[in-house]
């Protein structure tokens, strides 16, 4: 009896492990505390914004290039400004191609120590790139719907069927949240190469989704990636 009662527990437990698994590999795990999801892809996504403790929470709005939430979003208090109060007229110190924008370094994604996935997840956690984002929507089906009383987009590989989701946290501009529950804006590492003003990010509404770009001084969500 007890040589069947231990065979048949070592059968659930590798029952379990064979439900989270596609040919011997783990479709979800954690890494630092932070839960990941395997779409088929060529990095693993995070189920919960930066913030979040839920995949429907909206978590944490970051400007591009900044590390901490604020309580008000403008080129006048953005990290890397140097003057100026437009995308016509800003100058950087950081993450510039274009003179007579401050100095060129010629930096187009973000570094490590930029990343808010990275600097407040830690490990192998950092921000998607835009390419990254555009594979996502190339090899999912996105689907509308609510979660968690939230509005956003269900992301279902057709690679695996593994999916996120990702909430409709809207944005934030000076000491306001706008179009919460109607648009998601999350911001890739990426640089907009020809306007340094501006970074790509993802873009979408309940007919739309798509990469864009935008300026850098906005707050926005983060979704992180790893590999």
């Amino acid at each position: 009896m007890k040589t069947k009662t231990i065979i048949t527990l070592v059968t659930f437990l590798v029952s379990l492990v064979l439900a989270t698994s596609i040919n011997g590999q783990s479709t979800s795990g954690f890494e630092n505390g932070h839960e990941w999801v395997d779409l088929g892809l060529s990095v693993k996504w995070a189920t919960c914004n930066v913030g979040a403790s839920s995949p429907s929470e909206y978590g944490n709005y970051y400007a591009w290039g900044e590390t901490s939430p604020k309580s008000e979003y403008s080129w006048e208090n953005y990290k890397f400004r140097v003057s100026g109060d437009s995308s016509d007229n800003v100058t950087f110190s950081k993450y510039n191609t274009e003179r007579g924008r401050g100095s060129v370094d010629n930096k187009t994604r973000l570094d490590l120590s930029d990343d808010a996935a990275r600097v407040n997840w830690g490990d192998r956690w950092r921000m998607p790139t835009e390419a990254e984002f555009d594979e996502l929507w190339s090899n999912c089906t996105c689907t509308w719907t609510r979660k968690g009383g939230k509005k956003g987009y269900k992301v279902t590989s057709k690679k695996n069927g593994n999916s996120i989701f990702l909430p409709a946290a809207g944005d934030r501009l000076g000491t306001s949240v706008y179009l919460a529950g109607s648009t998601g804006r999350y911001w890739s590492s990426s640089l907009l190469t020809d306007y340094p003003d501006s970074a790509w990010y993802l873009y979408f509404a309940s007919s739309d989704f798509r990469t864009y770009i935008d300026e850098r001084c906005d707050g926005r969500s983060v979704r992180p990636v790893t590999e």
